[in-house]
């Protein structure tokens, strides 16, 4: 039986100000499939992203989710949907459990449901003893977790997550990537952008590289070593997008020390 995608691109473009910044994505993502979208600032990441979540419109070309053109005017899909953007944008006046429950009754769950589920999904993350005190009081780490959970909190299809592992401690950081790990076995789809290479390396099973908005590799990370006789996802980064300056760069940078001295 022939698998629907989740997510279906035909020659998406974006213009900017007469800035090309999307130059026709084609792109079909599956269920149970934890993609790593990868590349440089300014490449088109969170240009695409946020077509697909209906943040910006005005683009040429198709995009469906879960089937239906997103173009339709029918915002129905986004309940299905998670989001933890880069920039943290939290109400910090509020508490967890008064933010939590107010996301999670944004998504439909009535109020002692999402309070429970957000109460245990908070003493997992180490937050419990906090989850009556103000955001506002909360590391950038405890904020994150927040965020995470908000996002996760409606039992999402379709999760994208922005460096998502952003001021998590170490043992936050191996919970997260084992709850992506299990989301993806129960069929959720996870869409992961990050700039932290090695851990895109680790949990993704298919890696998409963008750059100058346009797809320029596509496959696990197996099949992009075999393509480009590279050996971490960093070296395949670095020659894909042509950036090979970062050790005379480096050099530089701490050369600077030596001339100010003298």
């Amino acid at each position: 039986m022939e698998r629907s995608p989740v997510i279906r691109m035909n020659n998406v473009r974006k213009n900017y100000s007469g800035v090309d910044v999307l130059n026709g994505i084609d792109l079909e993502v599956y269920e149970g499939q934890i993609i790593g979208y990868i590349g440089p600032n300014g490449a088109g990441k969170s240009t695409t992203v946020k077509l697909m979540l209906g943040l910006i419109e005005d683009y040429s070309g198709s995009m469906e989710i879960f089937g239906r053109d997103i173009a339709d005017g029918d915002i129905s899909y986004k309940k299905r949907i998670g989001y933890v953007p880069e920039v943290v944008d939290i109400y910090d006046n509020l508490t967890a459990r008064e933010y939590l429950t107010f996301i999670g009754e944004l998504y439909g769950l009535d109020f002692q449901t999402a309070d429970t589920r957000a109460f245990k999904m908070a003493e997992c993350f180490g937050i419990k003893d906090v989850y009556d005190s103000r955001i506002a009081s909360y590391s950038k780490g405890m904020k994150q977790k927040v965020m995470l959970i908000s996002s996760m909190l409606h039992n999402p299809d379709l999760l994208f997550l922005d460096e998502p592992l952003s001021g998590l401690d170490a043992n936050s950081v191996m919970v997260v990537k084992e709850i992506m790990s299990l989301l993806a076995s129960q069929g959720k789809t996870i869409f992961y952008s990050s700039h932290i290479m090695d851990v895109v390396e680790k949990i993704s099973d298919r890696i998409i590289l963008i750059n100058k908005g346009q797809i320029i590799a596509d496959g696990t990370f197996s099949e992009l070593q075999h393509s480009n006789k590279e050996g971490s996802l960093e070296q395949i980064f670095n020659q894909l997008t042509g950036f090979n300056e970062h050790k005379d760069i480096a050099m530089e940078f701490v050369s600077s020390f030596q001339e100010v001295h003298e």
